[in-house]
């Protein structure tokens, strides 16, 4: 039987309640390669002036980005027409925008920073044999250059290597070329659009959402955290005894 996730978020100065999403849309769009100095600016960053661990996702400087990144406008309209098509207008326009790096991912969910939003993501590197997986809904999805997703950030997720059926941070050691840039945007879920793209439901235990203080997930009515290497629930107690 399938878990049941619900997400607990802020929505103003109140505590909401709302389904998970097991929906995950995504394509893969016509965007044109950064430009070459472009690139080594990232791969510096990434080598040098951060540290990026495997499995880790940093933020990238944007501002410098742009000035170097002559199609960023049209990498950010090709999105707005992928979303426009599947009805959800003006997205991602007006949202929150971010540069980012990841070194693989372990699996993780989001769902206690950002429960009040799906993520919408548009990654900008080539192929280097990485999957962006869902492993709750068995799903993968290969990372190449104008790959697009839109995801409930309640929904455990994590980049791995494609032959690979978990996260190992051994697969992505600091002398691999495994490094994926990608563009992200934060998408209210409260938008009628993306409610209705996403298919979710809210105020679906309004009881205990007057007791929480603080976004989270809970797992058929459970506290429970996402193991990083596997991807599966677990529950608190059981974490913690490990």
């Amino acid at each position: 039987m399938q878990d049941i996730l619900t997400s607990y978020f802020w929505s103003g100065d109140a505590i909401r309640s709302r389904r998970v999403s097991d929906i995950v849309l995504s394509g893969t769009l016509d965007v044109p390669e950064p430009p070459a100095r472009l690139l080594a600016d990232w791969e510096r960053e990434t080598s040098s002036r951060m540290v990026l661990e495997p499995g880790d996702v940093e933020v990238m400087p944007l501002a410098r980005a742009r000035m170097r990144w002559p199609d960023y406008t049209r990498c950010v309209q090709a999105v707005s027409d992928w979303a426009s098509a599947l009805g959800l207008p003006e997205v991602p326009g007006a949202s929150d925008i971010a540069l980012m790096a990841c070194r693989g991912a372990r699996y993780h969910h989001d769902g206690e920073q950002y429960g009040g939003a799906a993520f919408c993501n548009l990654f900008l590197s080539e192929d280097k044999g990485l999957d962006l997986h869902f492993p709750a809904l068995d799903h993968r999805i290969p990372l190449t250059r104008g790959t697009v997703v839109i995801f409930d950030t309640g929904q455990p997720h994590g980049v791995i290597q494609r032959h690979s059926s978990g996260f190992n941070a051994a697969e992505f050691a600091p002398e691999c070329d495994c490094v994926q840039i990608f563009l992200t945007w934060e998408l209210p879920i409260e938008d009628a659009h993306v409610g209705d793209a996403l298919k979710l439901a809210f105020d679906i235990d309004p009881l205990t959402s007057l007791q929480l203080d603080a976004e989270q997930i809970r797992v058929n009515g459970a506290p429970a955290t996402v193991c990083p290497e596997s991807g599966r629930w677990c529950r608190d107690a059981e974490s913690q005894a490990r």
